[in-house]
């Protein structure tokens, strides 16, 4: 087996449309200028790597205020305070139990409320500002434009 003496940038790739011209890669389509490169970048490429940020900036925010999980434990006891009942029939210490057990659902139910709503007023701030991001995103070379216009105008 002996290996091939051609360099490894000279082989021609599966696509017939390329041919290979003292050691280089010439396309036979039409050449991508510039303009057409850079629109392809701004109005497609970025505006999904912006889409794919926004989406993890959400997910963080969810996950980090525990929304779904507040809401499946939302009538919990606090850090899992329970009193537990007495064994023999002593109605003052049985009430006394379940007053302190359903004292600390409440607090559970209050902090773990407080928690839902300022992670929802979160998303909703992160959802907002990823649409203003990417509005102002499409809108940059109109911006930019109309400023290059101004500035010609007042000269």
């Amino acid at each position: 087996m002996e290996k091939s003496k051609e360099p490894s940038f000279a082989k021609a790739s599966e696509g017939k449309e390329n041919i290979i011209v003292s050691g280089t890669r010439e396309s036979f389509a039409p050449q991508k200028t510039l303009a057409s490169q850079w629109f392809f970048w701004h109005f497609y490429e970025m505006p999904k790597f912006l889409f794919l940020v926004w989406k993890n900036y959400l997910s963080f925010g969810l996950n980090y205020f525990s929304v779904p999980l507040l809401l499946l434990t939302l009538f919990s006891p606090w850090k899992k305070y329970r009193w537990r009942y007495p064994k023999g029939f002593d109605i003052g210490e049985y009430f006394s139990t379940f007053v302190s057990n359903i004292f600390s659902r409440i607090i559970g139910a209050i902090c773990r409320f407080s928690l839902i709503i300022i992670g929802i007023v979160a998303q909703i701030f992160i959802f907002t500002l990823g649409m203003v991001v990417i509005l102002f995103w499409f809108l940059i070379p109109v911006i930019l434009v109309v400023l290059i216009l101004l500035l010609l105008y007042a000269l």
